[in-house]
């Protein structure tokens, strides 16, 4: 709909001269303010709800990958195979794993193997899986609440398994947790424990409808009382129809998801906090890096980003991702022609800039647009897949790619953090987006450089940088200016748990074991079921000989989750101190079942072996250490104290 037949049905529905979606920004917030659904203490109603009066749009949409993004791991939501051949080997970590059904339960299997002989094995259940099928099913763990991802991913297009992303580059088993960052763009909106990490009270069961289209109370409220709008001629204020957003607001609702980068939130902003008809600079600010290769690279999740760079999209005045794409319809069943279509309705038949390629060029592949101005190409984050590149290519593009190709072994030069939410970004954002960038993706010196300028040429007072100082020097380990920061602020008045934690962390590893649990209390009272924040609370305990607040602390984390390796290792250590040798190795033998690798755990079992003058199984797990490390020198004097 143009933006004429916009604003003369918003000029009727109003009984008023109002420009709703004039290109003034001012002008654009009034017209979005009038949406009630915007208003934080309306409720969403439920995929249900939505259906009960839009059925055959839900049958649609539930077909889509939105719809289908997450889910119960069934057999029916698998697009897995399973059998002899679904058997996965990481080298770097000598680690086999095994994925099967067995009833209706899905597990995957960790095992490692030493001639024929099975020397370690451990079982998980898989809860959940995430992915549509249209490109990869992975694999959700669920403990207590507590979400993991599984180490494997099956990979459609090739119908293989393998390594999940990022895995294959350090194995993180079945530690690494999916915070809200990652489940809000992967499913709708769970019921998030907000004093933890990764801990969901209530998870749904893939995308749903006021995801796009805001919560939806109100409108229910306003249909079931018989107010009923004729949307074909007006706007129905009580619930977002995307289509009638302004261009930048309906790409900010598709880049929520859909613009894959690194997102700094804003100051008491959570991820919960987007809704349709928001800036998304108004919740958050994402960043990504830019490169001398970023033309040709690119990461799964960056099609807003692919198409923003466009020619197309630069000069139109209402090109979005809705111009080819319908939210409620499965890509996987859309004829190719729509898509065609929408480039035509552009570059119109006659015209001499339909297409620049020969005909005979142009009927070989099917006088398909998309497939070779929007060729289908790899991610650098996501393997074994093919996606379509956003970026809508000119033939000179192509013939710059061919150029390039030689070139690619040569190391990209970085050119430096770009901001994709707005255009003009303060000083303190910028230094938040390189610390976040250090974090998440390239620890190199030069990035915390960068970060450090910004932070310096900002204009804001130092209290209001403080956060981020902290943040700052926690990065690059400078413990001693983080004390220094610290000195004029007490823990009783921090009100952020990760400043806590890293101030915490600074006196500890300075050895002022005294001030660090003070940070580390207040870390955790600020975010409870943070178990990594519990778990320094407790070593820290156990470090001052606070041995039954330690050993509470312990306990409360093995409650929560009961597979934490550490927690089950320093309470072990806590029993040794109490001369209670058995119970110690029962701890032990947990934290190495859970992870055979784990050195500390090996260390302190292989101590209590020797006390109890079995060196047989001493030697056995010094070796073990020492098949790791080398160098582990409490591993070679225990060794040589044996022999």
């Amino acid at each position: 709909m143009s933006y004429v037949k916009r604003t003369i049905y918003a000029i009727l529905f109003l009984g008023a001269v109002f420009l709703v979606y004039c290109n003034n920004k001012k002008q654009h917030s009034n017209a979005i303010s009038r949406y009630l659904n915007l208003q934080d203490s309306v409720a969403y109603v439920g995929m249900q709800t939505c259906r009960s009066c839009h059925g055959n749009v839900y049958e649609t949409f539930i077909e889509t990958g939105m719809g289908k993004s997450f889910d119960l791991a069934t057999k029916e939501k698998t697009s897995a195979s399973f059998g002899s051949h679904a058997l996965v080997y990481d080298e770097k970590s000598d680690f086999y794993y095994k994925p099967y059904f067995q009833n209706d339960s899905m597990f995957v299997m960790e095992f490692r193997l030493e001639g024929k002989d099975t020397i370690h094995r451990r079982i998980e259940h898989i809860d959940y899986i995430i992915g549509s099928g249209h490109h990869t099913n992975s694999h959700i763990i669920e403990e207590n609440g507590y979400v993991f991802q599984a180490p494997i991913t099956f990979y459609v297009q090739e119908g293989r398994w393998d390594m999940a992303p990022g895995f294959e580059k350090e194995n993180l088993r079945f530690s690494r947790f999916l915070t809200t960052e990652c489940i809000t763009c992967h499913n709708h909106y769970p019921l998030a424990e907000r004093a933890s990490l990764n801990k969901y009270e209530e998870m749904p069961r893939g995308i749903e409808c006021e995801r796009c289209h805001g919560p939806g109370a109100i409108h229910v409220k306003e249909k079931l009382a018989g107010n009923i709008v004729d949307t074909a001629k007006y706007i129905d204020y009580t619930i977002i129809n995307p289509a009638n957003l302004p261009k930048d607001l309906q790409m900010d609702l598709c880049q929520r998801c859909h613009l894959q980068g690194i997102p700094v939130l804003n100051e008491g902003k959570t991820f919960f906090d987007f809704k349709p008809g928001m800036r998304l600079s108004e919740v958050m600010n994402v960043f990504l890096p830019r490169f001398t290769d970023s033309h040709e690279q690119f990461i799964m999740a960056s099609q807003a980003d692919r198409l923003r760079l466009s020619k197309c999209y630069l000069e139109s005045d209402d090109l979005t991702c809705l111009t080819c794409h319908h939210p409620h319809h499965s890509v996987l069943k859309t004829d190719q022609q729509q898509f065609n279509q929408a480039c035509i309705n552009c570059h119109q038949q006659d015209s001499p800039s339909l297409c620049a390629a020969p005909l005979a060029e142009r009927n070989r592949e099917g006088d398909n647009c998309v497939k070779c101005h929007m060729p289908p190409s790899s991610s650098i984050d996501i393997p074994h897949i093919s996606i379509t590149d956003h970026y809508i290519s000119r033939i000179t593009d192509f013939e710059q790619r061919k150029i390039s190709e030689g070139a690619k072994n040569d190391i990209a030069q970085f050119l430096g953090l770009k901001m994709l939410t707005k255009d003009d970004p303060e000083d303190l954002e910028m230094a938040k987006g390189y610390i976040a960038m250090y974090d998440k993706m390239v620890e190199e010196q030069v990035i915390l450089d960068s970060a450090f300028f910004y932070l310096q040429r900002s204009t804001l007072n130092e209290e209001e940088k403080f956060e981020t100082y902290i943040h700052y020097y926690f990065a690059g380990q400078d413990y001693p200016a983080i004390i220094k920061l610290a000195k004029n602020k007490p823990a009783a008045v921090i009100t952020d748990a990760w400043a806590a934690y890293r101030i915490g962390e600074a006196y500890y590893y300075e050895g002022a074991i005294s001030k660090s649990l003070l940070y580390y209390k207040k870390a955790t009272q600020l975010s409870k079921y943070n178990l990594d924040f519990q778990e320094k609370l407790a070593a820290n305990y156990l470090t001052l000989g606070s041995i039954p607040q330690a050993k509470q602390t312990f306990e409360f984390i093995l409650s929560e989750n009961p597979k934490r390796p550490v927690a089950l290792s320093n309470l072990g250590f806590l029993y040794v101190k109490l001369n209670q040798y058995e119970k110690a190795e029962t701890f032990y033998d947990q934290a190495i079942a859970l992870n055979p690798d784990y050195i500390q755990a090996l260390l302190n079992k292989a101590a209590i072996r020797i006390y109890k003058s079995d060196f047989a199984t001493a030697k056995m797990l010094l070796q073990n250490v020492l098949n790791q490390d080398e160098n582990n020198q409490q591993a070679q004097v225990l060794l040589a104290n044996i022999q």
